[in-house]
């Protein structure tokens, strides 16, 4: 690949005497590491971002100008570039972050500009809407039913069709007619947009002073980073409401990334009460008309405010002023698939390239952001105490060893008096487990098989609510057999520990007059549904909630007293280093859901380990040691955040091919001071999707960059017929 002085020599070759290139790089949306060169028309003047289609093979695609053809092709050989596309440009700093993100983790540039042109349709001409406004009032008699049509408009703007028509109570063929006779004239609408426009003017609730204190330093919107770390409660939604209303009042675009879309209903509500419009949002849920009009409102600035998942954060934003991310310890900012990143670490690059502020938020920060606040690198503005008087709750321990449920329950004895005191109360209540279905494994009772996925490492679950068994690494489903596939055995099947829907199941049993709601993520299947699910809790519709962890995050619900985890060792298991850090964040913000309101609340952990570590700094609320602690460890370790970690994940539909190949790799691995390889050994997911998977993990200390590394040891290196080499910089997940 040509190095940056390349590409500047060969610039200056490309430009003609009145300033304009004859050839430029176009990057395309596809997995390429460079852009193509092609011709630029005499007619046409480009300059870098500007959306043009060119020829690729036998049809046309919509790339990005990158700047100065690279020059290392014949320019006889060049194609032209067909046409520039009339809209913005894609702005200069979305660019460079393109180029940084590929650079850092290792990805094709054209892969990451795929994720900032992610809607195809967004490149087609602006669709118009047919709308009717007053004509001519002498064209036509006007009948009663076509005065109740002129009536309407009358005092409103152009109506479409059926929007006029049902104010009007008349069919649409009479809105056709009476714009054929001249009564109503044809005028075109632009298509509205799915947002509002947020009025920073409003004024927001009254702040106690921490919280007054932190939202007058927010809005002084300094460039760098800051942490909001806030107990569960302490609204520190509020805060950065106040750094999104200073943004709007400079004229800039502000992005709040969430990492779970269920979170969203009650903070869009939250946002319209304080702003009165809506935000933009961005995720999947999204319609392929509103995805196209979002992103349009991004680029041309119109968007003002957007709320979405971490695919947010690569959206074309004519000026971002700010950026915040939300519940920011959340292992869900982290992308597994395709292009491999933490979206949290690239938004406080994204903010540091355009020199704007990133906000953090979280009551349980992660040990990468408590260092940088520790060495100075963030700032901290702390919010020690819950809004509005509420006190955090108690949380005690339930040793399951001495507490035992009976056979086939999993509801200790002293958590069930404390449900029924608590149901009996009129209060509501939550049981938590982080385990979806009804259970996690199904065995025949004959010969001992297990319902295994086909195409993973990973046991089926069985969806009892859906009547089917599930992997939730690929998505395989099929149904119950009739009979043992090992054995034939008929009935057999036995149900091996406890998944959520099991918990709904015993619940039920116990307390059968309570009113119960499941919410997982089988049940929260978007935000309108969310919306709902949410709503019946908040409106005491429901007594006893019973969930995953889709309830553990940010919901405000001021009636429940009572949360109760049946398994809080569950995270705890496994080779992740972040197994206990993500244990305490987890069980803190599950913990954070009693007492919210008025009356306190009480929280109960059954584990098998009491005296662990993190168990008794959940019990203690010690977080600041027990992070301390962490930290110790990780850095005797030299694992992150004071080592480097990267992944190498080598897989392929041939086992032995997939062996024999990383054989060679480690044959060629590095081996020098601050670097060490570990591996190749089957990954802990060795089958996934079907792909037999070998992993290696690089590490390096902190001071020494992997992608140096990982680029020496790579160069040159083949991966024929199906395998695949997956490099993840900072690996989250260990499967």
């Amino acid at each position: 690949m040509p190095t940056e002085t390349d590409q500047q020599a060969a610039a200056a070759t490309d430009v003609l005497s009145d300033g304009r290139w004859d050839r430029v790089g176009v990057l395309l949306p596809l997995a390429l590491f460079q852009p193509y060169d092609y011709l630029v028309p005499a007619e046409i003047n480009l300059v870098r971002g500007d959306f043009v289609t060119v020829p690729l093979g036998r049809r046309h695609v919509t790339g990005v100008v990158w700047g100065a053809a690279l020059g290392d092709v014949d320019p006889a050989k060049l194609k032209p570039v067909a046409a520039r596309l009339g809209m913005p440009p894609l702005p200069a700093i979305s660019c460079d972050f393109i180029d940084w993100v590929a650079q850092y983790c290792m990805a094709p540039v054209g892969a990451v500009l795929r994720m900032a042109m992610s809607v195809p349709d967004a490149f087609l001409p602006e669709r118009a809407l047919k709308a009717w406004a007053l004509g001519d009032p002498a064209a036509a008699k006007a009948t009663p039913t076509r005065q109740r049509v002129l009536d309407v408009l009358r005092d409103q703007p152009p109506l479409p069709p059926t929007e006029l028509a049902r104010a009007a109570g008349v069919s649409v063929g009479v809105i056709a007619e009476m714009g054929r006779v001249g009564l109503l004239r044809a005028e075109t609408l632009a298509l509205p947009r799915p947002f509002g426009t947020p009025d920073a003017a409003m004024l927001g609730p009254t702040l106690s002073s921490a919280q007054g204190d932190a939202a007058s330093t927010l809005a002084e919107l300094q460039p760098g980073v800051t942490l909001i770390d806030g107990v569960t409660g302490s609204g520190k939604t509020e805060v950065y409401f106040e750094a999104i209303a200073a943004t709007l009042r400079a004229g800039r675009q502000a992005l709040v990334l969430v990492p779970e879309i269920a979170l969203t209903p009650q903070w869009l509500t939250r946002f319209e009460r304080r702003f009165g419009a809506l935000p933009a949002q961005w995720h999947s849920e999204l319609t392929g008309l509103a995805r196209r009009l979002t992103w349009r409102g991004v680029l041309d600035g119109s968007a003002k405010v957007v709320v979405g998942a971490r695919s947010a954060l690569f959206l074309p934003y004519r000026d971002l002023g700010l950026v915040i991310v939300d519940e920011e310890h959340e292992s869900a900012f982290k992308q597994e698939e395709g292009v491999i990143y933490q979206a949290r670490d690239m938004a406080v690059v994204r903010g540091h390239l355009a020199k704007i502020p990133v906000v953090l938020a979280s009551a349980t920060p992660s040990l990468e952001t408590l260092v940088n606040v520790e060495t100075g690198r963030y700032r901290a503005l702390h919010l020690p105490d819950r809004h509005g008087g509420a006190t955090l709750p108690a949380i005690h321990l339930i040793d399951l060893r001495r507490d035992k449920p009976a056979r086939q329950s999993w509801i200790a004895p002293s958590l069930r008096a404390e449900l029924e005191q608590t149901l009996a109360a009129g209060e509501q209540a939550l049981l938590f487990l982080n385990r979806r279905g009804y259970a996690p494994l199904t065995l025949c009772r004959t010969c001992g098989h297990r319902l295994q996925c086909p195409r993973c490492t990973a046991w089926l679950v069985e969806h009892r609510f859906h009547q089917k068994l599930m992997c939730h690494h690929c998505g395989f489903e099929a149904p119950m057999p009739p009979a043992c596939p090992a054995c034939q055995s008929e009935a057999s099947f036995a149900a091996c520990g406890p998944g959520v829907e099991r918990l709904a199941e015993e619940a039920a049993a116990l307390f059968p007059e309570a009113r119960r709601l499941v919410l997982t993520s089988d049940t929260v299947t978007g935000p309108a549904k969310a919306e709902a699910l949410m709503k019946m809790v908040a409106e005491r519709e429901v007594d006893l909630v019973i969930g995953t962890q889709i309830i553990a995050k940010g919901h405000n619900f001021p009636h429940l007293t009572l949360v109760g985890v049946i398994d809080a060792d569950l995270g705890l298991h496994g080779g992740d280093l972040r197994a206990a850090e993500r244990t305490y964040q987890l069980m803190s913000q599950v913990a954070g859901r009693a007492g919210r309101g008025e009356k306190p609340g009480r929280v109960f952990l059954q584990t098998y380990d009491p005296d662990r570590a993190v168990m008794r700094a959940l019990k203690s609320g010690a977080r600041d040691a027990f992070m301390a602690a962490e930290a110790e460890d990780r850095r005797e370790a030299g694992m992150p955040p004071f080592g480097r970690l990267a992944a190498l994940i080598l897989s392929g539909r041939d086992e032995a091919a997939v062996t024999a190949r990383a054989r060679d790799l480690a044959r060629s691995a590095p081996h020098r001071d601050g670097v060490t390889v570990l591996g190749p050994a089957p990954a802990p997911m060795a089958l996934l999707r079907g792909r037999h998977r070998i992993r290696f993990l690089l590490k390096t200390r902190r001071d020494i960059a992997p992608q140096a590394v990982l680029r020496a040891w790579l160069k040159g290196q083949k991966f024929p017929g199906d395998l695949r080499l997956q490099i993840d910089i900072d690996p989250y997940s260990f499967m």
